[in-house]
């Protein structure tokens, strides 16, 4: 009798734990078929991932600690579904941006644990900088794919043009950030703000701070309506830091939803500044099951010598099969003139200066 009352009491103990917590499994399959061209290096035709929507795999948990009160944690890893790979690297100190391929898996793209209430959310790990967010939350493509408008917008911290060899970590994601996000019950308005460690010994002299980035994102959505601004700095003595500074927008007319954005990067070259100002507007039209896509960008970079500049065109169709799956197909195009030499960042289609290139994704994604 005593053993089962033992017995009962546990398994009463689990009950209750399992209430108030609990770990889900979900992720991303996305499989692309893809075609790209770059003036003067031909055409690429290749089975890769991510063409839609970024392949991934994750676990995150929730426990209700009471009081209003609860405790959370998110681990979220790249897939290379293609050939089987998983995770990619990472820089972990916010130094130098790493376009390694996969290489093992390991959450690159989110490991966060975080606290929450009626005050907020205090989120401690890897994490999006809130300036990348801004920008892919209004791309009509969310910065995936030959559409994305990343392929201008990051000019300055991915290797591109003038800015060759330039590198900037933290143009999407941070490592060892410390973040707040503002609750959800502020009558419309929402914001968050992250400070990251560059963990450098205090005696290294001028580059102590390197690796140190602090990000910002205050917004207001009512209805049809919604506007953000973001800002971030990532300290890089031998750069002279990378700052960017964007705001976006929505309205959604009835069938319509109109979207746009305006993005300023800056940084340092030796002793020459660069700048790269871009602008993108696009919209989203569902069509019973569809959703079609299309936007346009115009980018320049500002140097001491030379000020490339381009521009891309992308549509795009998504056609929802049910709920959690879905096939798709974008086209896009870029062109550059005065030096520039743009090309899908996701395309690998490199192309000569003041050449074009051109992307077309046919693909399939599932959720789970």
């Amino acid at each position: 009798m005593k053993k089962s009352l033992i017995a009962l009491a546990v398994l009463t103990a689990a009950g209750a734990a399992s209430a108030q917590s609990s770990v889900t499994l979900f992720g991303v399959v996305d499989a692309t078929v893809r075609s790209a061209r770059g003036a003067g290096n031909g055409q690429v035709t290749s089975l890769t991932t991510s063409g839609q929507s970024t392949s991934r795999i994750g676990f995150r948990g929730t426990e209700d600690l009471g009081g209003g009160m609860s405790a959370s944690f998110w681990l979220e890893g790249g897939l290379g579904n293609d050939d089987g790979t998983a995770g990619g690297a990472i820089a972990a100190q916010n130094q130098a941006r790493t376009v390694a391929p996969f290489s093992g898996m390991n959450f690159n793209r989110r490991s966060t644990v975080s606290l929450a209430g009626g005050w907020g959310e205090l989120r401690l790990g890897r994490d999006y900088v809130p300036s990348f967010w801004n920008l892919a939350v209004f791309d009509p493509f969310g910065a995936v794919g030959v559409g994305a408008a990343n392929n201008l917008t990051e000019a300055l911290a991915l290797p591109l043009a003038s800015t060759a060899g330039l590198t900037a970590a933290t143009a999407a994601r941070a490592s060892n950030t410390i973040g707040y996000l503002l609750p959800g019950s502020l009558g419309g308005f929402y914001g968050q703000f992250m400070y990251a460690l560059g963990e450098n010994a205090s005696n290294v002299g001028a580059t102590k701070d390197d690796g140190r980035h602090v990000g910002l994102r205050v917004g207001f959505a009512s209805g049809p309506f919604n506007v953000a601004v973001g800002y971030g700095r990532t300290k890089l003595a031998a750069q002279d830091d990378y700052r960017t500074l964007n705001v976006g927008g929505q309205w959604s007319f009835g069938m319509l939803k109109l979207v746009g954005q305006i993005n300023r990067e800056a940084t340092g070259l030796g002793v020459a500044n660069a700048e790269n100002r871009s602008w993108l507007l696009g919209v989203l039209v569902p069509v019973g099951a569809g959703l079609i896509r299309a936007s346009y960008i115009r980018a320049k970079i500002d140097t001491a010598g030379v000020d490339p500049s381009g521009a891309q065109i992308a549509v795009g169709y998504v056609h929802d099969l049910s709920k959690r799956t879905a096939i798709y197909t974008t086209y896009a195009r870029t062109t550059n003139k005065d030096g520039g030499q743009a090309f899908f960042q996701s395309g690998r289609a490199a192309t000569t200066v003041n050449g074009s290139s051109s992307g077309l994704d046919v693909g399939i994604r599932h959720n789970f």
